[in-house]
């Protein structure tokens, strides 16, 4: 038995009502500017509703529902509500096209979805295909088209009793974003949440006096862990912003008072392209709890104009979301992503598996337990979870190293290394050289086959709005100033925009297919 014990979230939602019954829970800013907020004993009994309607329609231990929705109270009612009764939540990014919806919903073995008004069309047309799917629900509506019921008739069930579930039990299916191959299934148990909410508390020093406010999507890891169960580990606020607006963050943080935030880089980016103003430094945020590298320019201006600390960080969804921090109280070493979290091992090894030392990049493995500490596996696919996790390891995919005090640095994907004659280069490190010009707004860098010379560098850049854009040869002779000649792009691309995912990683594999 470790720390968490064999609890699950309706236990901890039930433990924090019992002594917070009347603080804020949960605070959500819809898309109007409208908010509303939620006491811990208002949203338990959301939450035991939900779970009592969910229960009516015949929805039990270990049927999957796909949620569908932005950043709303239901998305949190229905997460809960499933929980409580054994159930599987399946979060779905909401710009998914009707094949990646039908590839999900057929994947997961959904008996359900839930979702909006706009995206009961397309589900339509998904779930014509789809007879395993018996339950459509339709968030803030009552639209009642092609079998749809109005979530308001399920979220007034009646209250039940949480059902036996264990700690290791499913609770959610992630999917990953993919690379080359479908996207796979990874399997979260509740020890997996509780863990994640219990690093991150204690990661970022958390107290029961903190408002987490995001903007990030729910149906993503990051904000369902660092913000929503954070916020219940300590007993804290969960505040969710339904929409981004690079413009209006602060002043949605001033507002909400909120104190601690969570960043993605994309974010970081278009805020300091905002004209500065003499309020962005004031607030109560005390961190922000930060990932996806930047540059040393950019951190450093964000954190001067803005007076919040980066508390950089790293994790996956396979390894139960965080694995290293950067310390509060401590000695940051930017760009290091921090240390390993209190619970955690991880290991860099080489092609063969062996350990390497300190200053030598190899790979990210990271120790634990699948179903409490890393992913139980991913659905249905056994030989994929055996390659992931060996003899209590899971092998990340990434490549990183230590220093001689035991903070790790991320040096890049596996699948970002570009083999160029013999050389290892990283995309990342060709992609800092490229926004260090001041007329490059974004860059990123993949590889394409070389006759010659096994892989090419191939670069994507944006220009910034102002000004002219830079040519190519500009480009490569400002990269030839700051790379070793082998790690300049020879290949250069100036487009418009990068396609992206939910919360502003480039989307590489579309990339690759325009090589």
């Amino acid at each position: 038995m470790d720390l968490i014990g064999n609890r699950t979230l309706a236990d901890l939602l039930v433990e924090r009502c019992d002594r917070h019954p009347d603080r804020a829970c949960l605070v959500v800013e819809d898309a109007s500017g409208a908010v509303t907020e939620y006491t811990y004993r208002e949203t338990l009994d959301a939450v035991r509703r939900t779970a009592g309607g969910f229960a009516a329609l015949g929805v039990g231990h270990g049927d999957a529902v796909v949620i569908h929705l932005r950043n709303r109270a239901e998305f949190v009612f229905a997460w809960f509500g499933l929980a409580w009764l054994g159930a599987v939540m399946v979060p779905s990014n909401v710009a998914a096209s009707a094949a990646e919806l039908a590839y999900l919903v057929e994947r997961s073995e959904a008996v359900g979805v839930l979702t909006e008004p706009d995206h009961v069309p397309t589900f339509a047309g998904v779930l014509a295909r789809a007879p395993k799917v018996a339950h459509r629900i339709v968030a803030r509506g009552d639209d009642t088209r092609d079998g749809f019921v109005p979530f308001s008739d399920v979220a007034s069930g009646p209250p039940v009793e949480p059902a036996r579930v264990d700690s290791e039990d499913v609770v959610e299916m992630l999917f990953t974003s993919g690379t080359t191959a479908r996207p796979k299934a990874v399997m979260i148990t509740h020890a997996n949440c509780l863990w994640g909410g219990e690093r991150v508390a204690r990661g970022a020093a958390l107290h029961d006096g903190d408002r987490l406010l995001t903007a990030l999507p729910l149906f993503h890891i990051n904000a369902q862990e660092i913000t929503v169960l954070a916020a219940l580990t300590v007993g804290g606020t969960a505040v969710l912003l339904e929409e981004y607006h690079a413009s209006g963050f602060w002043s949605r943080v001033r507002h909400h008072g909120a104190t601690s935030v969570s960043l993605v880089a994309m974010q970081l980016r278009t805020m300091l392209a905002q004209p500065p103003s003499p309020d962005d430094a004031v607030h109560r945020v005390h961190r922000a709890v930060y990932a996806i590298n930047v540059t040393d320019r950019e951190k450093d201006a964000f954190e001067r104009r803005f007076g919040v600390e980066l508390i950089n960080g790293y994790g996956l969804s396979e390894g139960g979301t965080v694995v290293t921090m950067s310390p509060v109280f401590g000695d940051r070493r930017w760009p290091s992503i921090g240390l390993p979290n209190f619970d955690r091992r991880i290991r860099i090894v080489d092609e063969d598996g062996r350990d390497v030392p300190a200053g030598t990049v190899g790979e990210i493995l990271v120790s634990g337990v699948p179903g409490r500490t890393l992913m139980k596996g991913y659905f249905k696919d056994p030989e994929a979870t055996a390659a992931a996790v060996r003899d209590g390891w899971l092998h990340t995919g990434d490549n990183g190293y230590l220093d001689e005090r035991g903070y790790v640095y991320f040096f890049d994907r596996k699948k970002d290394v570009i083999k160029r004659a013999g050389e290892n280069v990283s995309a990342s490190e060709v992609e800092f050289a490229l926004l260090a010009h001041p007329s490059i707004a974004e860059a990123a860098v993949v590889a394409a086959p070389d006759p010659v010379r096994d892989e090419e560098v191939c670069a994507f850049v944006v220009p910034r709005a102002s000004g002219p854009a830079p040519s190519r040869e500009e480009i490569a002779e400002h990269c030839r100033a700051r790379l070793a000649a082998f790690k300049v792009p020879t290949r250069i691309e100036v487009v418009d925009a990068l396609p992206k995912t939910s919360i502003g990683k480039v989307e590489k594999k579309l990339l690759r297919r325009r090589l």
